[in-house]
């Protein structure tokens, strides 16, 4: 026989053969017709049950339908380990007379070939351990009980993820011919963190935890001096999730078949199709102010309703900003198995020159040149983490590159003509390793850049540098920890300790590597007989004033000293930029030799009130000139006025599948009334969000809303609530607690009085 005739019999199904393959004459012989005794399969059942709890997929909503309410589940599984499928067949398979084969095809590939991976056909194996090697599929019958052949398979360690097609073929092993049975429905292979083999294999129990299956999470924002939590719903077991995130990385991601086994190509297409300046992706950002038409991004509580939303419309969801781009990134990466986190950066550069420098142009009255300054610094800035190993960067001094790498799908800078970033390895990152690919420049200088401060007098007068900051930039990244609703600190794995030698080196390190010429001027720092210290209460509540204070000593014993100047306080985005001058404060003080005087500038409600951005957030700078010397100071800062929290309470203790009653509380503390109300609430068990409608709440007043859930499991749950109004918005609130199980699923109790249960909580 041939070998297209062997590749034919070897791979392709029966019914692929009599559709697509001219047979030899003595096949299509009048004379011949495949045996009657040929063993028939009926049906499969997919072990939803078993396959769901062996392989982490039981809370996927596919997992969970029910074929009489006219959906039909769908298997979902893990590469690199087995699963079990048992076939109802019309008679009892035979070992020493029956062959049985497996051809598996990925599903939306028009023509699938066995040499791009997205075409397999395999045997099955005589016993169980004849399953094969970790990069190649494999199956074997597990036990035959009469009519039932239990078998199990088990996809590559690296096959493409996304749905598969399975055809069963079945023969004698007298016969040429035989039967062939399609399942009817196209079943998921996802990436496997539990798996040694895969690229994505994630060793801690805890981890796998965190950053798989948790389906919620804390998102840091605010500014580094007020770090504010808000909880983020991922939601990547939820109706449509899978499906749509599939869609995104195979229409907008135009990531092949064939390469979506790969992590590193994945999540580099992951970060293309979370934004649509290009490509029509899922989310639409928009920076304005003005979010007509859409969604304001501070009023998401999670991606569940994002995702959902493109997957039925396929259109760009409005509106989004860097936490929300970031949030859906993590949503995507966890529903294919990749294990990821979010990850906040406060101070964070954007470095519009790839100069590893951000600078800033100031005028004699000390007010920023917006129309100059092309670079920024955001308050803070959220990206995401994925964690694989990086076979693609080889190994460098200080071992290979895998581990933690960055993603960010805020569309900031292009790379490789598109709006992404990333996968950028962590630690090629800490090192100065900028050249490594991908984007590890840019997140280089985000993280390291050096703050730059120019005296700007015209286009034909030289630049003066007032002054440059080498600490503030790349200030508490910060992530959920572990296990706790608390924050990690994750700093030392981007960057050296600032002021040391190792972070110094690494910087003039990169900056040789990205062939930048810039070279630090020395700033008349020999003029030190007037100190200048700027002064911010940390903790300003939203509704209260707040004072801005200067601080300036006459150090010299001898020489009276006469400083100029003015204070400024802006409302600005948090990405540094369209600030709005709310108040500006000029000031001329004599020192006398060894005092000391303050400049304290007051700002009230309503002076600010009126030109607040979203996430209220503020820059303070203040520019002075001491007379007769040549010496400008110059400094400024960024900070934001604290919102409430919703104060959200269990009214009992909350049991699985019992319900309890839940409460929350928010008290208006505007010194006026908040109009059009609306609490949205989220959570396990809640199914829909709810809503809680309040025309008005008075100055002081505190508003109280109750309603009952019921916890679908016992473990650990979270309840989210997030609060708008026309004069207040961007509040928010979480609860996280432990459902007990129920005394019926109480399997024993230890003399230390440790619970043993049932528990739909999968490690």
């Amino acid at each position: 026989m041939s070998y297209l005739y062997e590749y034919v019999e070897k791979y392709l199904p029966f019914s692929w053969r009599r559709k697509r393959i001219r047979r030899p004459m003595i096949w299509s012989s009048p004379e011949y017709s495949p045996s009657s005794e040929v063993l028939t399969v009926k049906s499969v059942d997919l072990c939803i049950e078993e396959n769901g709890k062996d392989h982490h997929t039981k809370r996927f909503e596919l997992m969970n339908r029910d074929e009489y309410s006219g959906t039909i589940p769908k298997l979902v599984v893990r590469r690199g380990e087995p699963f079990r499928l048992r076939l109802i067949c019309d008679r009892p398979y035979d070992r020493s007379r029956d062959a049985l084969s497996l051809i598996f095809s990925v599903a939306d590939e028009d023509q699938p070939t066995h040499g791009h991976a997205t075409l397999v056909g395999i045997p099955v194996n005589q016993f169980p351990n004849q399953l094969g090697e970790p990069q190649e599929w494999g199956a074997a019958i597990e036990t035959i009980h009469g009519d039932l052949l239990e078998i199990l398979v088990k996809p590559a360690a690296t096959a493409p993820v996304g749905q598969w097609k399975l055809d069963i073929d079945t023969k004698l092993l007298s016969d040429a011919f035989g039967r062939s049975y399609s399942l009817p429905q196209a079943f998921y292979v996802l990436f496997n963190p539990w798996c040694p083999d895969d690229q994505v294999y994630l060793e801690e129990k805890a981890h796998r935890h965190e950053y798989i299956m948790a389906d919620t999470t804390l998102i840091y924002r605010g500014s580094y001096n007020r770090l504010r939590p808000s909880v983020w719903k991922f939601g990547q077991f939820e109706k449509h999730i899978l499906d749509s995130s599939l869609l995104l990385i195979a229409k907008i991601g135009k990531v092949s078949a064939t390469h979506r086994g790969d992590p590193v190509r994945v999540c580099r297409a992951i970060s293309a199709a979370v934004n649509s300046p290009d490509d029509d992706g899922a989310l639409l950002g928009n920076w304005s102010g003005d979010f007509s038409g859409g969604t304001p991004p501070t009023k998401w509580v999670g991606s569940v309703e994002i995702l959902q939303q493109y997957y039925k419309k396929q259109k760009p969801v409005k509106y989004a900003q860097c936490w929300v781009f970031a949030g859906v990134v993590s949503t995507i990466a966890r529903a294919i198995g990749i294990p990821s986190r979010v990850v906040t950066n406060y101070s964070s550069a954007h470095d519009t020159q790839a100069s590893l420098t951000v600078d800033y142009f100031v005028d004699k009255g000390g007010k920023i040149m917006e129309e100059m300054n092309a670079d920024s610094i955001w308050n803070y800035h959220v990206w995401n983490e994925v964690w694989m190993q990086r076979p693609d960067l080889g190994i460098g001094s200080d071992g290979d590159y895998g581990g933690w790498q960055a993603i960010d799908a805020t569309p900031q800078e292009t790379s490789d003509g598109m709006f992404r970033c990333g996968p950028a390895s962590v630690l090629a990152v800490k090192l100065g390793e900028v050249l490594k690919p991908y984007d590890n420049n840019f997140l280089f200088a985000e993280v390291n850049a050096d703050k730059v401060f120019w005296r700007y007098t015209g286009p034909h007068h030289p630049l003066k540098l007032l002054r440059k900051d080498v600490l503030g930039i790349g200030l508490f990244i910060s992530t959920k920890a572990v296990g706790r609703w608390e924050r990690e600190d994750i700093t030392a794995s981007y960057k050296f300790a600032e002021k040391s030698v190792e972070e110094r080196a690494t910087m003039l390190k990169a900056l040789k590597q990205a062939n930048s010429y810039f070279s630090r001027y020395y700033l008349n720092e020999e003029f030190n007989e007037v100190y200048f210290n700027f002064e911010l209460r940390d903790d300003i509540k939203i509704g209260e004033p707040f004072s801005v204070i200067l601080l300036i000593k006459n150090r010299s014993s001898e020489n009276r000293h006469t400083v100029e100047g003015s204070l400024h306080v802006d409302t600005v985005l948090y990405t540094g930029k369209n600030r709005d001058s709310v108040k500006v404060d000029t000031f001329s003080i004599a020192l006398e030799p060894g005092t000391e005087e303050s400049v304290r500038m007051m700002v009230d409600f309503h002076e600010y009130y009126g030109k607040l951005r979203d996430q209220a957030a503020f820059n303070i700078s203040c520019m002075a000139t001491v007379q007769d010397t040549e010496f400008e100071f110059y400094a400024q800062d960024d900070f934001r006025v604290r919102k409430p929290d919703i104060k959200i309470a269990l009214l009992g203790t909350p049991v699985s599948q019992a319900p309890v009653e839940v409460q929350f509380t928010l008290e208006n503390p505007l010194p006026i009334p908040l109009r059009k109300g609306l609490f949205h609430v989220e959570g396990s068990g809640i199914g829909k969000p709810l809503l809680f409608k309040h025309p008005e709440i008075a100055p002081g007043e505190k508003v109280l809303n109750t309603f009952t859930m019921i916890p679908p499991y016992s473990g650990r749950l979270t309840i989210a609530a997030k609060f708008t109004s026309k004069e207040l918005d961007d509040v928010d609130g979480f609860l996280a607690f432990l459902a007990n199980p129920r005394p019926e699923d109480v399997i024993m109790e230890t003399e230390d009085n440790e619970i043993i249960a049932r528990t739909d909580v999968i490690d």
